[in-house]
C-alpha cells in the first residue's frame, strides 16, 4: 500500500485545501494521472497519483485543509 502525501509546496506555504477528488474509493488510477485538485492561497493545482493501483482509502474530504506531509489517501 502506498501513502499519498501532500508534498512540499512553494516557499512559505505549508497547507492546502482539497477542492476536488478526480477519483472515488475503489477506482483504478494510473501513475501520473490527476488524482486530486488542491488550492493554496496562491494557486490551484492538480496532484498526480504517485503510483498505479486502486484507490483504497481517501483520508481527507473535499473542503478539508491539509498540511504538508499529511497522508490524504492510500493506493494499493
Amino acid at each position: 500500500m502506498t501513502d499519498v502525501i501532500l508534498p512540499p509546496l512553494a516557499e512559505g506555504i505549508d497547507k492546502a485545501s482539497i477542492s476536488y477528488w478526480h477519483h472515488s474509493r475503489g477506482d483504478s488510477v494510473k501513475e501520473g494521472e490527476d488524482l486530486v485538485e488542491l488550492v493554496t492561497d496562491k494557486a490551484a493545482f492538480n496532484m498526480p497519483a504517485p503510483v498505479s493501483g486502486v484507490l483504497k482509502e481517501i483520508l481527507a474530504s473535499e473542503g478539508d485543509e491539509i498540511k504538508v506531509g499529511q497522508v490524504i489517501a492510500k493506493i494499493g
